[in-house]
């Protein structure tokens, strides 16, 4: 075997790593967008036209169907379409939706608010309990309500 064999196989594995990470998953499940740029497409292939363009890193989608090292996703806005399984990432984040949403220190109404998010502010979730979730937004963190973000 060549070393330009090696390399490829090697390649091939990284590309293949997240598809294989989530064909085990129980559909639908939640993950997020791991690049800078990722192309939804009408159908499971590079050769059928891009359908949309997200520039919004760590998106939360949901993934409802897969074909081989694709998913069928749906994005905040409801639109659904295919995208590459190398795109996604099961790191799970979600986004503000509705007014301007509290994010407290404690999982209750009751707690102080330590800060409070826009609609359409995307953070990561590291724990979820009794209709909160504890909601990261670059090291700012709080518990906020999950009738007030999707991606939970």
């Amino acid at each position: 075997m060549t070393s330009r064999q090696i390399l490829l196989g090697i390649a091939l594995m990284a590309a293949m790593g997240p598809a294989v990470a989530q064909s085990d998953v129980e559909l639908p499940y939640w993950a997020s967008i791991n690049v800078d740029e990722a192309r939804m497409r009408k159908g499971p292939s590079p050769d059928v036209p891009v359908t949309w363009e997200y520039r919004r890193k760590d998106l939360p989608v949901k993934v409802v169907a897969r074909f081989e090292t694709w998913r069928k996703i749906e994005d905040p806005d409801g639109t659904t379409g295919w995208m590459a399984a190398r795109l996604l990432s099961r790191t799970r984040t979600a986004i503000v939706t509705g007014g301007i949403q509290p994010m407290r220190e404690e999982p209750s109404l009751s707690s102080a608010v330590a800060y409070r998010a826009q609609p359409g502010v995307v953070g990561r979730i590291t724990d979820c309990k009794d209709g909160w979730c504890l909601f990261d937004v670059k090291g700012r963190k709080g518990w906020i309500q999950t009738d007030h973000i999707w991606g939970d």
